[in-house]
């Protein structure tokens, strides 16, 4: 590929695809754990969803499946990798990072291999290797050329060149990453913006991101989550149930005045005294 060989056909060729039911499942400071109880979401974690967010037919969530000769005596056949039972490696989601620079041990071999000469080159074959599949932040691209000892003139010509085509939009994965991180998993818009700095976004584009979600919504989301975790806290305490449902929206950046509304309102609707609560933190 020569220099400067870029065009809109090729930023639109399947280099990591923005899509907004793409599956998130990295897991953060503030992830409690697969929300599946909240509709309307994006992808699931630990599954692989295709771009147009619709879920494979006749196959499992990781798109693995079972054709006709897969199971034999209904038992899964040795080998095969799946999420039956919670077992069986999980599936990467978009714009998961299996490294702190982004890499995979596939693709740092492979790279090790037949790279060209030219720093620009190797700079270019590296980003589209990382870029096949799942997107990346500019950040990410950039620390994965400087693990790689690439000159920083030649990554910087390349990123840019990357984001002038389209091929690195951090705007795009900002606003994918927050609408499926909140419906996947019941994200807060503090958490939300957590995962995106460290990701390396700009906090312009964060604020622009995380503006998508309002307290309403949050508060939305907030009360099925406790829904959801309100009947395996029954036959605790109510101050087990209160410190329990609480603490779960808190690691998931809901405001602490937010959660405890939230939980005190769900307890009162199962007949407990909730008077206790007022004031109390968590």
């Amino acid at each position: 590929m020569d220099r400067g060989s870029y065009d809109g056909e090729t930023a639109r060729g399947g280099y990591g695809g923005y899509g907004s039911a793409a599956s998130y499942g990295t897991e953060g400071p503030y992830d409690d754990g697969p929300s599946k109880g909240i509709p309307g979401g994006g992808g699931w974690p630990g599954e692989d969803m295709p771009g147009s967010g619709e879920r494979p037919q006749g196959g499992s969530a990781d798109g693995g499946g079972y054709s006709g000769g897969s199971r034999r005596g209904g038992r899964r056949m040795r080998g095969e990798s799946g999420s039956a039972g919670g077992r069986g490696r999980r599936r990467r989601g978009f714009g998961e990072s299996p490294g702190e620079d982004g890499s995979t041990p596939s693709s740092s071999r492979a790279e090790k291999g037949d790279l060209p000469a030219d720093p620009v080159e190797q700079a270019r074959a590296i980003c589209l290797r990382l870029l096949t599949g799942t997107p990346r932040t500019r950040k990410q691209l950039a620390d994965a050329l400087r693990k790689r000892e690439i000159p920083d003139d030649a990554a910087e010509e390349v990123l840019s060149r990357f984001e002038e085509v389209g091929l690195i939009n951090d705007s795009a994965f900002a606003d994918a990453w927050v609408e499926s991180r909140h419906h996947g998993r019941g994200l807060a818009r503090r958490a939300l913006a957590q995962e995106l700095r460290t990701k390396g976004v700009d906090s312009t584009l964060i604020d622009a991101a995380v503006s998508q979600l309002d307290s309403e919504q949050e508060e939305t989301t907030a009360r099925e989550l406790v829904a959801r975790k309100l009947r395996s806290t029954r036959g605790l305490d109510r101050d087990k149930r209160l410190r329990r449902l609480a603490g779960m929206l808190a690691r998931k950046g809901y405001p602490e005045g937010m959660a405890l509304r939230v939980v005190r309102q769900a307890l009162e609707e199962e007949g407990e005294d909730t008077e206790f609560l007022e004031g109390e933190g968590f």
